[in-house]
């Protein structure tokens, strides 16, 4: 017979709201709010799994039951073995946090235990990329615990990219991730000024594209969306703190990133007002709640943060995602929970005062959007790519 336990992952150090777990809520800590409601649900076992003695002291106070993490692997550990940490995290997290544990244990890094860090890399709904051929960077503790860790990879993957340390690879995920976000940022920045000139910032891309060297294109949209782009540029600045160091670029990105929904709002209430109508008591429907096109994931989706914004403004909300036919519940947009997609229809969708590009999924029909719906503001320059001309004062970009 299958048992079920909830696992509740928690831990003190996070990003954004750092000690939250610990946070008082009418006298009782927020972590054991939690315990309560999943014991409640009556799923299971529920266990708390962290890395931090605070908070398995709480637990263990309230009578829960509580894992700490690394120290739960340790038992396992054996001679020969070989451990590489692959999530995003911050520069120095092998060394500092896998290597003690391991070594308390009796083992001697890079002589009877190896241990490395190789950070994850994928691009969810690219069929063309797969863990297989997506180049592996990999760092070991000891340059023989760079070569074990190699080998083991090898055997999977086709292309190892061995580097110095693990503080290099743990190093090279971060700017991956922030570069991605720090242009995105530059270039939301820069089609806001585009708008306030009049001018098209979407073949303003396409006209500097053309320079065959020193540019790569980057969008500008509603948001960032996702569970990496969003967070991990901040493990940096969190550790950067360390030292002394502003990372200014990276929080402007992420100000500017967080922005947009608010300018998409400000641009739906535009676009409604030249229909003589407010934001207040219009119905509006958001095309695509997945946070990129063609997937079901919808992490730190920026379309949650243009409905719940919307909302409050006294619109009707609605959305239309084939990939998320019903929004699951989630921790920070818990009451969206249970919203189901309406249905593509012609006498549905004529109803609505205004539809949100906010996703361009392939599956969207976007030729039968503009015969049937009034207004249309285009986050992502759909309509132009997929070559469908809008009505006469129907589209409006943001």
């Amino acid at each position: 017979m299958n048992k079920t336990a909830i696992i509740i992952p928690s831990r003190l150090n996070a990003l954004r709201l750092p000690n939250k777990p610990l946070e008082l809520i009418n006298n009782k800590e927020m972590i054991l709010h939690v315990y309560d409601a999943a014991i409640k649900s009556k799923v299971g076992e529920v266990y708390i799994a962290t890395p931090d003695q605070k908070i398995v002291d709480v637990v263990k106070k309230f009578g829960g039951n509580v894992i700490k993490t690394l120290e739960a692997l340790l038992p396992y550990l054996r001679e020969e073995q070989v451990i590489s940490l692959e999530s995003t995290t911050y520069p120095g997290t092998t060394e500092e946090e896998l290597r003690p544990r391991i070594e308390s244990r009796g083992f001697k890094i890079g002589e009877n235990f190896y241990l490395a860090y190789s950070p994850e890399r994928e691009d969810p709904g690219n069929p063309e990329f797969s863990s297989v051929n997506i180049p592996k960077v990999m760092g070991g503790s000891t340059p023989r615990c760079s070569k074990v860790a190699q080998a083991l990879y090898e055997c999977v993957v086709e292309q190892v990219v061995p580097v110095r340390s693990t503080q290099v690879a743990e190093f090279a995920k971060l700017l991956e991730n922030i570069y991605r976000s720090v242009n995105i940022g530059l270039v939301n920045e820069l089609k806001i000024a585009a708008d306030k000139m009049g001018v098209d910032i979407w073949e303003v891309i396409e006209a500097a594209s053309t320079k065959p060297f020193g540019f790569k294109a980057f969008y500008p949209g509603p948001g960032l969306g996702g569970h990496c782009i969003p967070i991990d540029p901040f493990y940096l600045t969190w550790k950067a703190k360390e030292y002394g160091v502003h990372t200014r670029f990276i929080e402007l990105a992420g100000e500017i990133n967080e922005s947009m929904p608010k300018y998409v709002v400000q641009n739906t209430s535009k676009a409604l007002n030249t229909r003589k109508k407010s934001i207040n008591a219009s119905s509006v429907l958001l095309m695509g709640l997945a946070y990129k096109e063609n997937v079901d994931d919808m992490r730190e989706s920026p379309t949650f943060h243009i409905m719940d914004q919307l909302r409050e403004l006294g619109a009707e909300v609605s959305y239309f995602d084939p990939h998320i036919p019903m929004i699951t519940p989630t921790r920070e947009h818990a009451d969206w929970a249970g919203l189901e997609s309406v249905t593509w229809d012609e006498t549905l969708i004529s109803h609505f005062d205004c539809v949100i590009i906010c996703t361009d999924h392939q599956c969207f029909n976007y030729q039968q959007l503009v015969d049937w719906a009034d207004v249309v503001l285009d986050t992502r320059n759909a309509l132009s790519k997929a070559g469908v001309t809008p009505k006469e004062n129907q589209l409006f970009q943001s």
